[in-house]
């Protein structure tokens, strides 16, 4: 057999063979901006793009019931806006009371990664561990008004179970304490409250969107304005 007639037989015994089944084209996944979250020179932690059209963020409270209500209508439904990249969402901390002076402190001690999650899980079980400080004797209330400003804050974290709530989403109970022990913490958070008094914040929740302060508290009302700016 001549080279050439070589050639052609083994091309045509290519050409026979069943060739495997082409991998198909699979599309890129679409980034998850929900997993991206920062801190930001605010004092806040920002989750979602860092490029949004829609820049939306929150001064809220933990121990707040209207944020609470909030976080159950609108987290969901937020956070798919969020997904998507055309909104980002902060969150920045405005204490209203003692209680909240401990549950922020320890919420944020596990910084960007674990705030968001900390955060979910107390506004999920908020009127438990607010309900079990508020529940205390006036004696055992007098008591812990008595101690230093530390030991009042690690009670008050005891008494509610924030840190146990807090190391379900990965921050240890010595972090919790340590952050609990922090005064520069202490500090910042009221450094936060004279932030939002500055940009007329009076209570919470209050938002901004794209800089500019809403007056609407609700994820009903809100929807409608993140979907006019973009989103």
């Amino acid at each position: 057999m001549t080279l050439t007639r070589r050639l052609f037989a083994a091309s045509v015994a290519l050409l026979l063979v069943s060739p495997a089944a082409a991998a198909p084209h699979k599309k890129a996944a679409a980034l998850d901006w929900t997993k991206t979250v920062v801190a930001t020179p605010e004092g806040g932690f920002r989750m979602g793009n860092p490029k949004a059209k829609v820049k939306l963020v929150e001064y809220g409270s933990l121990t707040c019931p209207h944020c609470r209500l909030f976080a159950e209508t609108g987290t969901a439904p937020l956070r798919a806006y969020v997904k998507s990249g055309k909104v980002s969402f902060e969150y920045r901390n405005y204490i209203l009371n003692g209680i909240d002076v401990a549950a922020t402190l320890v919420a944020r001690c596990g910084g960007a990664p674990r705030f968001f999650p900390v955060v979910d899980r107390f506004y999920a079980t908020q009127s438990q561990w607010v309900g079990k400080i508020n529940a205390l004797s006036d004696a055992d209330k007098e008591a812990i008004q008595a101690m230093s400003d530390v030991d009042r804050l690690k009670r008050l974290a005891q008494v509610g179970g924030m840190v146990q709530l807090a190391a379900a989403s990965g921050i240890t109970p010595a972090q919790s304490a340590k952050c609990l022990a922090d005064p520069t913490g202490i500090n910042r958070l009221v450094g936060f409250v004279q932030g939002g008094r500055a940009l007329g914040v009076r209570g919470t929740p209050t938002f901004f969107i794209n800089g500019t302060k809403s007056e609407v508290a609700d994820w009903s009302g809100l929807e409608p304005m993140i979907k006019q700016a973009g989103g």
